[in-house]
């Protein structure tokens, strides 16, 4: 029994093997319409309480990948195995008990949410659409998330175009942790902060991860913002992982032309000293 604890322990929270997805072209003048691996093999393990940053290009698929691993959209192949369960193959009543389990926090949560919502009815809505808890149990899960995550539960009233971006992005993430998952997925959260409101809300993401033993995956085209929180980083391009290891291995020592052009346009410098645990 000792044995099995300890390896149930170590296991992985997450493990994808051989996840593709493949999508039409549009089609032009003289062209057919063709199918191209937006997500080509991919294989990769994540561990309770780590974050893994993916990285690349524009359109290298990053984000089909995230889509793909939360299941907003199916994968045309693959394994996708979350706490033993290979999910990939679960259809949708199957799969609805695990979808608390994994959220995804998107670029701008403005497009996300309902202008016309209070910040009380944007946090709580989950917890509403799983029926869980009573109107009270719920108001009172909103205050304590609210404060959580920076924001007084003074304003639950006000809506949302009554917020700054930043405090736009701490409401997403209270509304992602409300249904208590164990991996996050942030596809660009930070793209359009200035560097000051990256910089709290990656302190948040960090205090959030040691308090609930959170996982991220973390999707960015600032390789020095991936550096200050990721366990590990990923390069993704032309939908394939090309170099995957820990950040000071792959900050350091980039073996694949692709990552040393991505370490050295993001400033070198700035990139190490995030990686040794400064904010550049």
């Amino acid at each position: 029994m000792a044995t099995e604890t300890i390896k149930a322990n170590h296991s992985p929270l997450l493990r994808v093997c051989g996840l593709t997805k493949h999508y039409w072209t549009s089609g032009r003048v003289w062209r057919k319409r063709t199918l191209f691996p937006a997500v080509d093999d991919i294989s990769f393990e994540l561990s309770h309480g780590k974050t893994l940053g993916l990285v690349g290009s524009s359109g290298c698929g990053k984000s089909s990948l995230a889509r793909c691993v939360t299941r907003l959209e199916g994968a045309d192949a693959g394994e996708i195995w979350l706490e033993g369960v290979d999910i990939a193959r679960l259809n949708f009543r199957e799969l609805l008990p695990y979808r608390s389990q994994i959220q995804m926090i998107f670029q701008d949560p403005a497009t996300a949410m309902n202008p016309r919502m209070t910040a009380a009815e944007i946090v709580q809505e989950p917890l509403l659409i799983q029926r869980r808890g009573t109107s009270a149990e719920r108001q009172a899960r909103t205050a304590e998330l609210m404060r959580e995550v920076g924001l007084s539960p003074d304003w639950m009233n006000r809506r949302i175009t009554e917020f700054s971006g930043g405090q736009r992005q701490r409401m997403a993430i209270a509304r992602a942790l409300s249904l208590q998952p164990k991996l996050l997925v942030l596809d660009e959260a930070f793209t359009g902060l200035d560097l000051s409101t990256q910089a709290q809300i990656a302190n948040l993401l960090l205090d959030l991860q040691a308090t609930h033993s959170l996982t991220y995956i973390l999707i960015s085209h600032d390789l020095s913002l991936v550096a200050r929180i990721a366990d590990e980083i990923a390069v993704m391009s032309a939908g394939k992982i090309i170099e995957l290891g820990p950040v000071r291995q792959i900050i350091s020592t980039p073996t694949h032309p692709v990552t040393q052009s991505l370490v050295t346009s993001h400033h070198g410098f700035r990139v190490q000293h995030a990686a040794a645990g400064g904010f550049a």
